[in-house]
């Protein structure tokens, strides 16, 4: 988000998650001991991550009735202007973060703009998939979108994920908007009365691996390949992965009655 240009974030979270806001303040035992012990490096990449008094704010979501409810909760916050939603469960590892991709590309186009990518056939109805009507590479136009439809239903295999521009439209609209998939307020609906009405919705195929991580696999899957990446763990940890991979295959042909073989594993 910083890197897209944002300053000012709205927490939108529930009873429970008060570790959140304990997490982005200031932790002045921490700064110290590191100073203490001589940890300058780690210090600094803390004090890069700081947010400056008042740019961060929380908001309370008393009942979980969608995602659309969960937005419409900052309405007072937002205003009347442009806004980007961030799903944190959807984690997209790229060279150039998406949501900058994104900005970038509306600083073109301004109404909405989704993040989306290609989807196989069984895993479509999890997920908002765009109605396009104009595909033009990176950007496609769209008349709307379709939330968690059935294969035979989907209007096209481009998949929305947790990034989003949106206008205050849209934040106008959540508030008048009526319960709809699963019974909540979706913001799909929202969005889809500016297609209809305004003609202003838009994807994008961001660059980058995205990773699910709302889903046990996705959340594993992004711990091994951030690690991977890291330049003082990936060796160590890449190591560590062929070890286990070999040590389990002989395990699995021990326990299949087989005495000898040839193991294979790879580096990644």
């Amino acid at each position: 988000a910083r890197a897209a240009g944002i300053k000012e974030f709205i927490f939108v979270t529930s009873r429970g998650k008060s570790a959140l806001e304990d997490y982005f303040d200031n932790a002045p035992e921490l700064e110290k001991n590191l100073r203490q012990k001589g940890k300058t490096d780690v210090l600094e990449i803390l004090r890069a991550t700081d947010v400056e008094s008042g740019g961060i704010a929380y908001i309370r979501q008393k009942k979980a009735l969608g995602l659309g409810h969960a937005v419409a909760c900052a309405h007072r916050l937002i205003a009347n202007e442009p806004f980007a939603v961030l799903l944190p469960d959807d984690v997209v590892a790229a060279d150039k973060p998406c949501l900058q991709q994104m900005v970038e590309a509306w600083e073109e186009t301004r109404g909405n703009m989704v993040g989306v990518m290609q989807v196989d056939d069984d895993q479509i109805s999890s997920y908002g998939v765009l109605d396009v009507k104009d595909d033009m590479n990176r950007l496609v136009s769209a008349r709307g979108l379709v939330e968690k439809p059935s294969l035979a239903d989907a209007p096209s295999r481009l998949a929305v994920i947790g990034r989003y521009i949106l206008t205050p439209r849209v934040l106008r609209d959540l508030r008048n908007t009526q319960p709809g998939v699963g019974g909540e307020i979706q913001l799909t609906d929202a969005i889809n009365q500016s297609a209809i009405e305004e003609d202003n919705v838009y994807g994008y195929r961001f660059e980058g691996k995205r990773y699910d991580c709302g889903s046990k696999a996705g959340f594993l899957e992004a711990t091994v390949d951030f690690a991977l990446k890291r330049p003082e763990l990936g060796d160590q940890f890449a190591r560590f992965i062929r070890l286990t991979a070999g040590r389990l295959g002989a395990d699995e042909l021990k326990s299949a009655g087989l005495k000898t073989a040839t193991l294979k594993s790879t580096g990644s």
